[in-house]
C-alpha cells in the first residue's frame, strides 16, 4: 500500500478548517503515514501526530479566543508573543519532542537571517509550533538552536515537497488560501494578515502543483482573525473535503490497484 502523507497549510484562524479535513479523512478510512504542517497547520498537525482525534482537536480549538494564543509583547521585533500557543500544545500533549510523535511529523519554519527553510523533525514540539506560527511583525521570533525562526509560510506554506522528502508516496495537500477572497482590512491585524497571506498565496500556487490530491476549501465567507467562526470553518472544511474525496475516489482506488497489481497477478497464478 502507498504511504499517504498529509500537508496542512497556514491561514491563521482559517486553520480550523483542517479539523474538518481530518474528520472527512477518518470517515473515508484513509490512514495517514506522515504529516507536515506550516503555521496554524503545524498546530493541528502536531496534535494529530500525537494521537489527538479530529473531535478532540475540535474541542481544543472551539474554546480558543485570539487572546488565548497571544499576549502583548512590544519589542523591536514584534507587537505580540505567541508563548501561549506553546503552552497550549504542552497542556494537551505534554512536554514532548517531535521525534516521539505517533505519526512521523515535520514542522516548517523560516530562518529570519537567511530566509532559508528550516524543517524541524526533532526537539520540542511546543517550540517548533511557536516558531512555525510566528507571523513576521506580529509575533516575537523564536530562538532555537542558534537561529531566529519565523512563520514557515514564507518558504513553504503547504509543505508538499517536505512530505515527499520524509517518505510519503501519495501526498494530500490542504491549501486554505487558494480560494479565499479578500476584503478591505478593518484594523491593523487585518492589514498584517492580508499582506502576509498575499505573499503565501502566490508561492503556494507553484508548490501545490506537485500534490497527488489538493484540497482547497472555499473559505471566503470567513475572516482570518475571528475565532468565533471556528465551528463554521470546521464544517466547511469537512464538506469541501468530503466532496473532493468523492470526486477523486476512482483515482485513489486506481492507485491502490497499481500498487498491488503484481501481488494480484501472483495470487491468481498460484490459484488458477
Amino acid at each position: 500500500m502507498k504511504k499517504i502523507g498529509l500537508a496542512l497549510g497556514g491561514g491563521a484562524v482559517l486553520g480550523a478548517a483542517h479539523i474538518g479535513v481530518l474528520k472527512a479523512l477518518k470517515e473515508n478510512n484513509l490512514e495517514i503515514s506522515f504529516v507536515t504542517g506550516t503555521s496554524i497547520g503545524a498546530f493541528v498537525a502536531a496534535l494529530y501526530a500525537f494521537g489527538k482525534s479530529w473531535d478532540e482537536i475540535r474541542d481544543i480549538a472551539s474554546e480558543l479566543k485570539w487572546m488565548d494564543i497571544s499576549s502583548i509583547s512590544l519589542s523591536r521585533y514584534s507587537l505580540l508573543s505567541n508563548d501561549k500557543f506553546g503552552a497550549l500544545i504542552t497542556e494537551n500533549i505534554g512536554n514532548k519532542n517531535i521525534e516521539d510523535a505517533q505519526i512521523p511529523l515535520a514542522i516548517i519554519t523560516t530562518d529570519a537571517g537567511s530566509g532559508e527553510k528550516v524543517v524541524l523533525r526533532k526537539g520540542s514540539v511546543a517550540e517548533a509550533v511557536m516558531a512555525s506560527t510566528c507571523i513576521p511583525g506580529l509575533f516575537k521570533p523564536v530562538q532555537l538552536d542558534g537561529r531566529m525562526l519565523l512563520d514557515g509560510g514564507i518558504v513553504e506554506n503547504v509543505p508538499i515537497k517536505t512530505l515527499r522528502n520524509i517518505g510519503a508516496d501519495y501526498v494530500i495537500g490542504v491549501d486554505l488560501n487558494a480560494k479565499h477572497a479578500y476584503e478591505d482590512p478593518a484594523n491593523i491585524l487585518d492589514v498584517l494578515l492580508n499582506s502576509f497571506h498575499f505573499i503565501m498565496q502566490q508561492a503556494a500556487a507553484l508548490q501545490t502543483e506537485h500534490a497527488d490530491l489538493l484540497i482547497k476549501p472555499n473559505l471566503s465567507a470567513f475572516g482570518r482573525a475571528d475565532t468565533s467562526q471556528i465551528e463554521g470553518l470546521i464544517q466547511k472544511g469537512y464538506e469541501d473535503t468530503r466532496d473532493c474525496l468523492s470526486k477523486n475516489e476512482l483515482k485513489l482506488s486506481t492507485s491502490w490497484f497499481e500498487e498491488n497489481w503484481n501481488k494480484l497477478l501472483e495470487f491468481f497464478n498460484k490459484n488458477p
